[in-house]
């Protein structure tokens, strides 16, 4: 069974991990639908840009989200490092069945803190999805596939506004009962601010410091990666990110992308961080996969490039006058 943390582990204290979502969170919002040949070269060109942890797809229903629809295929077509550390979404027993098949190295179970988005989500009440946990975790353990619990509009939600801490705190506890020692905090609609961020992570880690915390950030209201440099001073070392800013929750009101990977690692190498992360090359996935979707993408680093990319001076006009 492989732990989540186990690619950072030997790494240097200022280490940083990122966990790329591009492929699952990024894609499962898009209309156009990628084939599954184009998301295994785009995910391999990933590894290669030094890329260790992807939640790389989502073993829900192929009708509730049939851009994901290729789950198998794509787990089956990836070129895995050592260190590579390949997750997904898991939803039910069922799709912990179809995971197992697969050599996933950690199952993502997930629950929100909101009532309603919880059941718009997963059409149940959040003391159902708890109770589903159990048959989920016996499964994937006789798979040896390793958890990480994961608690989504835990900043806000567009239905019920601010987040009751018990809702949230009720999640926590079964994950923790199950032997999870893996949190992500989702900020599904991009409802996290620098204060709430500070304040939800100071709490889970007053109430429970064996946890290793990691946060799944949107930058919605533009205020992204300010929560980054939060998170980075309350002490968390993982962040989920997606290629070009892709991503969106489609059960949720106004969800736009997540942070973008490629700006994400431009942030924490100039704040004197280390990701083993290649800019140029992820700069030139970003590309790849706005080139699959044939739009523009959200990243501004993919742009603008690296802070010291020169231009020469015949490049511009020389103003007149």
């Amino acid at each position: 069974m492989k732990n989540p943390s186990a690619t950072s582990s030997g790494k240097p204290d200022n280490w940083v991990d990122i966990i790329e979502v591009g492929t699952r969170d990024g894609l499962q919002i898009e209309a156009k639908i990628i084939p599954a040949a184009k998301k295994i070269e785009i995910i391999n060109a990933m590894i290669d840009s030094g890329l260790r942890q992807f939640e790389v797809t989502s073993f829900v229903s192929p009708k509730a989200v049939p851009q994901l629809a290729d789950a198998v295929e794509v787990m089956a077509g990836v070129k895995r490092r050592a260190d590579t550390c390949l997750m997904a979404l898991v939803p039910n027993v069922k799709g912990a069945e179809r995971a197992a098949a697969t050599g996933l190295d950690a199952a993502v179970l997930f629950c929100s803190a909101s009532e309603t988005h919880n059941f718009k989500n997963l059409n149940r009440r959040i003391q159902d999805s708890i109770d589903g946990f159990a048959p989920i975790m016996e499964t994937l353990q006789q798979a040896g596939i390793g958890a990480v619990g994961a608690v989504a509009t835990a900043f806000g939600c567009p239905f019920e506004g601010e987040i009751e801490t018990v809702n949230m705190l009720r999640i926590v506890r079964a994950y923790v009962a199950l032997g999870i020692d893996h949190l992500t905090l989702g900020d599904t609609t991009g409802m996290a601010t620098p204060n709430n961020v500070r304040s939800t992570v100071r709490m889970l880690q007053d109430q429970f410091p064996q946890l290793k915390i990691s946060l799944h950030l949107h930058n919605t209201r533009g205020v992204g990666l300010a929560n980054v440099v939060v998170g980075l001073e309350e002490g968390i070392r993982r962040f989920d990110s997606s290629v070009g800013g892709l991503g969106g929750c489609p059960f949720a009101a106004g969800a736009t992308g997540n942070i973008c990977t490629e700006d994400l690692v431009y942030l924490l190498a100039e704040s004197g961080y280390e990701t083993g992360v290649d800019l140029r090359k992820s700069i030139d996935v970003a590309l790849m996969m706005e080139q699959a979707l044939e739009k523009p993408l959200p990243g501004q680093v993919m742009r603008a490039g690296e802070r010291l990319k020169l231009h020469p001076s015949s490049a511009v006009p020389t103003a007149a006058g």
